[in-house]
């Protein structure tokens, strides 16, 4: 399978331009449900009822969103079957896939780094036991 490159304008895939479609694809991607969504479709292809029992604590709703957003931005492929309920199911598209190896690594990287990150914290609040954390400098106006 061949890939298909950007063909639009080069402001339009620029994230640093407050008005191109790469900086909208990427604000709908970036956020955690859809992360977990992508993570969990991985190569496996799910009903919806298997997709919200894989991303804990999603809600029925936001799970329809997140589906709704990745399939609008070509992520994820929608197949109705016509029979009586419905049967529905989730895969991930070519550029879906092609996002999971980032999305995968995203996922991986906060258990890898979940001590250093604690510590941060800790240091950040200070202890448990009510004394103040580090100086934080005074901002003057």
């Amino acid at each position: 399978m061949v890939t298909q490159q950007f063909s639009g304008s080069p402001d339009e895939a620029d994230l640093r331009r407050a008005d191109s479609l790469a900086r909208e694809i990427f604000s709908d991607v970036a956020n955690k449900w859809a992360l977990l969504i992508i993570e969990a479709l991985g190569d496996r292809t799910l009903r919806f009822s298997e997709v919200l029992k894989e991303v804990d604590g999603i809600s029925h709703k936001m799970l329809t969103q997140n589906l709704r957003m990745l399939e609008r931005n070509g992520l994820v492929e929608r197949t109705v079957y016509p029979t009586v309920p419905p049967k529905v199911e989730y895969t991930l598209t070519e550029p879906g896939q092609g996002l999971r190896g980032t999305v995968h690594l995203m996922c991986d990287w906060p258990q890898k780094h979940l001590g250093h990150i604690e510590e941060a914290r800790g240091r950040f609040t200070g202890p448990s036991d009510g004394t103040p954390g580090p100086l934080r400098a005074s901002v003057r106006t």
